[in-house]
């Protein structure tokens, strides 16, 4: 293992080391149904298969669960928020995904949730499902399109913002003693960042077991098994982990901007933290590439407690 500075807190061993993430492109929508089940299915469809931009081309997820009070329509919703690498990888996403979980989905309608600097097409890409009978409505400064559908009709803005200050790949390694501790703290920090507006966590339940570094022996791989993390790999590698670590988990952040994802890792360390080793992880570490390939650096000491 390589040496490293360490910092404790409440029992739990914090590295001096930091995630480093990416500049990304996102977007944000709500998405209203007539009761919040129908709502969160609309939203969960359209956020599948969107836990990485390396093999999904897109990564989103639901930032919030929103009253009736708080949305366009006066019905609940959950706002979405999807991300990717470039504007038109965005674009083409979003309509997909639109198109084929939201539009099809009963009693869906759609909203812009994010002013940025340039629109994205939600309503104007979809119009033409409606074959000529789709209609455009303004109102209240905004544009919408109604598409008629078999249970009555598809509400829809035309559009929603576009923002360049969006932020991916913000990250936290939870080692523990055992995959029951480490699935425990992994899900109360997830439970934590829940509660921070503007980020998510797109992979499954908010965590992913197969952390990745980048390239691999094998030819076009992008990334590959992150082995100095892999507890069966101990003793075959330069390994990162000490004898009383037998599983790791990493939650992986992204953020409207560089504030949501520092909030949001330093409100998951804390959850951490507060958990204890014995319950939890012992040990919390962070994924870089040596600081050269990310322009955002989160560094754990300045994110404790």
């Amino acid at each position: 293992m390589n040496e490293m500075h360490q910092l404790n807190r409440n029992g739990v061993v914090i590295d001096d080391t930091f995630a480093e993430a990416f500049g990304m492109r996102a977007t944000a929508i709500i998405i209203t149904a007539p009761t919040l089940k129908w709502a969160r299915q609309a939203a969960i469809t359209m956020t599948g298969y969107a836990t990485s931009v390396i093999g999904c081309g897109c990564e989103a997820a639901i930032d919030r669960d929103l009253p009736a009070s708080k949305t366009p329509d006066g019905r609940p919703g959950c706002r979405v928020m999807i991300f990717a690498m470039g504007t038109d990888e965005l674009q083409k996403q979003l309509k997909n995904r639109l198109g084929q979980c939201v539009l099809t989905s009963p009693g869906s309608a759609c909203f812009a949730d994010l002013e940025g600097t340039a629109p994205l097409d939600l309503g104007n890409a979809l119009r033409y499902f409606g074959d000529g009978w789709q209609i455009s409505k303004k109102f209240g400064g905004k544009h919408y399109w109604r598409v008629p559908v078999m249970d009555g009709e598809f509400l829809c803005e035309a559009t929603t913002g576009l923002t360049k200050l969006a932020v991916g790949g913000g990250n936290l390694l939870l080692l523990a003693a055992d995959n029951a501790k480490a699935l425990r703290a992994a899900e109360r920090a997830v439970a934590a960042i829940e509660k921070v507006p503007g980020a998510i966590m797109p992979f499954p339940g908010g965590v992913v077991r197969s952390g990745s570094k980048v390239g691999g022996k094998y030819k076009g791989m992008m990334a590959s098994t992150n082995d100095a993390f892999a507890p069966t790999l101990r003793g075959l590698v330069n390994s990162a982990l000490t004898p009383e670590v037998n599983a790791v988990l990493e939650i992986v952040i992204d953020g409207e901007n560089n504030d949501a994802v520092t909030a949001a890792m330093r409100a998951g360390l804390k959850a951490v933290i507060e958990l204890g080793p014995k319950r939890g992880a012992v040990r919390i570490s962070a994924g870089n590439y040596g600081g050269k390939l990310g322009k955002f650096h989160y560094h754990l000491k300045d994110l404790l407690p």
